[in-house]
């Protein structure tokens, strides 16, 4: 198989080529020095893959780890993310009391960028650190895990079916590794999450639910002068599907997710509405403003998902469950009887920071030579529940999941170049397609 992710080759081989390994051609497991660590003096070294702001917090995040960690390496498509996000760890360590200022070790000679950065960075660490924009974490997933590394990814997991189909082959090879992976969707390792999953059974069956993620949006990064059109997506990549999956898949999945894990399962179909009210500039691409979204489960309960981008309009991040006992406040961290009487309020001065805990879990589990965390499953149904959820606003249409996984539909470029064309492009005035419910079909 060709090395993925370098200048001349698809993700269309890569996805046929994991899907053999994951037929069985990877009979045994390979396992690295990255699987046991023998004390206190073995150092865990990180490598990061993705420099921006998301990369630069998880990385801080594993520096703070109460493990002998340390980063020695680093990845960017582009130099100027890297720099700033090595100044930015430089300068909170300064700030910092103890030994932070060791566990930072990452000379010019072991700063990599460009499209292949990646697979030199995984090369030299133990623990990756994906954080890329989430259109090339099936095949950064892929590497780490061929190299035998334990993973720490940001959500979502893929953009498209075929990517999820490749994060989940990759699963099952981690597997086989032992090799932990852990995903960032953080309300698992949340304390108060926690706690109401616990205690679930206080509301009965869950008959309904509601998610919302709704708030006035994200930054916007213009064109310049002289970008190639690749570039330019890659720099302003929350506004095409590709690189983001939308704001249903970038954001919205933490909501989406929250309903899976206490329904314990996903929705099995999904229709809804979309579109574009005031977020429809040059600089945003392709992605709708908003989005509804009806998920059914196989038991008939159904989820109301809505989703918002618009400034001036109510902002609300939250799910609520419904049983036929009472119901489940996630934000209020609190369960109801259907009268309204309290059953149980989390005291949330027992509150965590559940971003650094999903990093002390597994740097923990790591150094204890464990093989605890398997999210990567997890993460692919949840990505995959926002995918079926856009790809219904798009349409129009009745989506389902079954058809939907299997389907093959792979939004990636055919080649990974600067120069190389995006799948999506602008008409001669500058504004991208856009999808039209009623119109746009995928089957």
């Amino acid at each position: 198989m060709n090395k993925p992710f370098s200048g001349n080759n698809s993700r269309r081989d890569f996805v046929k080529g994991t899907s053999l390994l994951a037929g069985g051609i990877l009979a045994a497991p390979l396992l690295s020095r990255a699987n046991f660590f023998s004390g206190a003096d073995d150092v865990i070294k990180i490598a990061v893959v993705g420099c921006g702001g998301r990369g630069t917090g998880a990385a801080m995040q594993a520096l703070s780890s109460k493990q002998n960690v340390k980063i020695v390496a680093m990845a960017d498509a582009f130099k100027d993310n890297l720099d700033n996000c090595h100044k930015s760890l430089t300068d909170e360590i300064n700030n910092s009391i103890g030994e932070l200022a060791k566990r930072l070790d990452v000379p010019e000679e072991r700063r990599f960028t460009g499209f292949d950065a990646y697979q030199k960075a995984i090369a030299l660490a133990d623990v990756v650190i994906l954080s890329t924009p989430p259109g090339f974490r099936p095949i950064h997933f892929a590497e780490a895990i061929k190299q035998g590394k334990h993973v720490f990814m940001e959500k979502p997991v893929a953009t498209d079916p075929a990517g999820i189909q490749s994060v989940l082959a990759t699963a099952a090879i981690a597997k086989q590794k032992k090799l932990n992976v852990v995903v960032g969707l953080q309300r698992h390792y949340q304390n108060s999450y926690r706690e109401l999953y616990k205690r679930k059974d206080l509301i009965g069956d869950i008959t309904s639910a509601q998610a919302w993620w709704d708030n006035d949006g994200v930054w916007v990064r213009p064109r310049k002068y002289n970008q190639t059109e690749m570039e330019y997506q890659m720099r302003n990549w929350y506004y095409f599907n590709w690189l983001c999956g939308d704001h249903i898949t970038e954001q919205h999945i933490h909501n989406l997710d929250v309903i899976n894990w206490f329904k314990g399962g996903h929705p099995v179909k999904a229709q809804g509405f979309g579109g574009r009210q005031v977020r429809k500039g040059k600089d945003h691409g392709e992605i709708f403003d908003h989005h509804f979204v009806e998920f059914e489960y196989a038991d008939g309960s159904i989820l109301n998902s809505q989703c918002r981008h618009i400034p001036g309009t109510m902002s609300k991040v939250d799910e609520l469950l419904v049983g036929t006992k009472g119901k489940i406040f996630c934000g209020a961290a609190n369960i109801k009887d259907h009268s309204g009487k309290l059953i149980y309020q989390y005291d949330t001065k027992a509150e965590n920071n559940p971003y650094q805990t999903e990093h002390d879990e597994l740097f923990a589990a790591i150094a204890k030579g464990e093989y605890k965390y398997a999210d990567a499953e997890n993460g692919a149904s949840s990505t995959m529940t926002s995918i079926v959820g856009r790809m219904a606003t798009y349409t129009g249409q009745v989506i389902e999941w079954d058809k939907a996984i299997n389907s093959g539909i792979d939004i990636h470029p055919k080649v990974y170049d600067w120069n190389a064309e995006p799948p999506v492009l602008p008409n001669a005035d500058g504004y991208y397609p856009i999808a039209i419910p009623g119109v746009t079909k995928y089957f």
